[in-house]
């Protein structure tokens, strides 16, 4: 990004009521940013996470085990949480320093990297601090809140040349990277449509998170919540416990389900195609549908369904409910065959290996009964039966994932949920979100870099 759009964006986090400080100060060094540290193949990698709540408490917990497996590779040397009591609880389980003051830990000089786990209108604000000041990031999914911030994310890594990982877990399984082949190969032809769900019900709703009683801003000792900073770029309002502890049911600091779920089904779809792509038409539906549980003070739908089109010619087609946890299988059509890649339909599930079935056409004998089939295209080479290619699935993904952030710290390399492909993914997950609020469709300009009412002509 040039530095003007740089110097917007910081102001108007600023004028959000987010203070700066050291951590966006890449003007106050005529645009450059902090030095870091150039790592050795044995050099143990220290890291700070900031957001210690249910999520970044797993995230950190799963990094930290991981150095544990793997000779001490890493360390957690500070944590942050605006709420004192998640501060000081992780800072003892990780034996580290602890702080509710996010600029400081992207502004320490000794860390290697940051790990980003806040609520999602934190996202991109706090990515962007750390690798101002050198520092690599995992970044949980979604990537960030706004398209706006999509582009500074993409700009901000070219030009700081840091590792920037998603956390979406899922995509380091092994099932895209075979079907990724498998497509390539020709085995199922032209793509043509992508499907995929996230279903679940719970008596108890959803996102509806325990509630702390007696937490607040005006709360003394661990009991007390930095409400200000947490609100930052959103708008500001009185404390409200039911925003901060569940804070995925509003959209003014998340999508629902859009950016909590179906960010796992969209990141890895986009690597399995030949390309990650960006949408040139979105639309969505759904509503408030499920029961009592779902009635209660909320923004977001229960249920959710999105349908996006792609200059090459193909759709993809997401369903989710909430209120119903019966999944619907993850598989790419093309016209020569399909490829399911999650025959349950669970994206963050592990299986056993993908399936090819080849479109074939299929005759009955009249006398004897007796059917056959043949490839319905003469240059078909796979047959006519479906095909089963194993996947290795003897690692947990989180494991993966972690491994493949520290290899590419190390590397310089582009991790599996780099930038540019969760780019691809949060941009088509964000118009959804705006065409369902707003109950229009919607066309991506990708060179304006903004929605519009119209298609854009090529």
């Amino acid at each position: 990004m040039s530095d003007s759009n740089r110097r917007d964006f910081l102001k108007s986090a600023a004028s959000a009521g987010v203070t700066l400080g050291m951590a966006g100060s890449a003007f106050a060094r005529g645009g450059k940013t902090s030095a870091s540290r150039i790592l050795g193949a044995n050099d143990r990698i220290n890291i700070g996470v900031v957001g210690v709540g249910g999520r970044g408490n797993y995230v950190a917990r799963a990094f930290n085990q991981y150095g544990e497996k793997n000779n001490n590779c890493l360390q957690i040397l500070q944590v942050c949480d605006v709420y004192e009591k998640r501060k000081k609880e992780a800072a003892e389980r990780f034996k580290c320093d602890g702080t509710l003051d996010w600029r400081e830990v992207v502004a320490r000089k000794d860390l290697d990297a940051v790990i980003v786990a806040t609520p999602d209108h934190w996202h991109a604000k706090v990515a962007l601090a750390a690798m101002d000041n050198g520092k690599d990031v995992y970044c949980e999914k979604p990537m960030c809140h706004t398209n706006e911030e999509v582009r500074q994310l993409v700009q901000t890594v070219k030009e700081t040349k840091r590792v920037f990982q998603v956390g979406s877990q899922t995509t380091s399984a092994d099932q895209w990277y075979k079907a990724k082949k498998a497509i390539a190969d020709g085995m199922i032809g032209k793509m043509l449509m992508s499907q995929g769900s996230y279903h679940r019900n719970s008596v108890d709703g959803e996102w509806n998170y325990p509630i702390d009683e007696k937490a607040g801003p005006n709360a003394k000792g661990e009991d007390y919540i930095d409400w200000k900073t947490w609100l930052g770029p959103a708008q500001q309002r009185a404390f409200d416990a039911d925003r901060f502890f569940r804070f995925r049911k509003y959209w003014d600091y998340s999508g629902g389900i859009a950016t909590d779920l179906f960010y796992h089904v969209v990141s890895p779809l986009n690597i399995c195609w030949d390309e990650p792509q960006y949408p040139t038409k979105v639309m969505a539906g759904g509503g408030i549908y499920g029961g009592p549980a779902f009635q209660e003070k909320r923004d977001v739908p229960d249920t959710f369904h999105l349908i996006a089109d792609y200059a090459k010619g193909h759709s993809l087609v997401l369903s989710s409910s909430m209120a119903n946890s019966q999944h619907i299988p993850g598989l790419i059509r093309g016209h020569e065959g399909t490829i399911i890649m999650v025959d349950h339909g669970m994206f963050e599930s592990t299986t056993e290996y993908i399936t090819v079935k080849p479109e074939v056409s299929r005759h009955r004998n009249r006398e004897t009964g007796e059917v056959t089939k043949s490839a319905m295209f003469k240059d078909y080479k796979f047959g006519t039966d479906e095909i089963r290619i194993p996947v290795d699935n003897s690692k947990d993904m989180m494991y993966l994932h972690i491994e493949n952030f520290i290899k590419c710290m190390h590397s310089r390399e582009k991790p599996h949920l780099d930038v540019e492909t969760g780019a691809k993914a949060q941009v088509v997950i964000n118009l959804a979100v705006q065409s369902y609020r707003e109950g229009k469709v919607l066309y991506w300009d990708e060179k304006k870099w903004k929605a519009v009412d119209k298609p854009v002509k090529a």
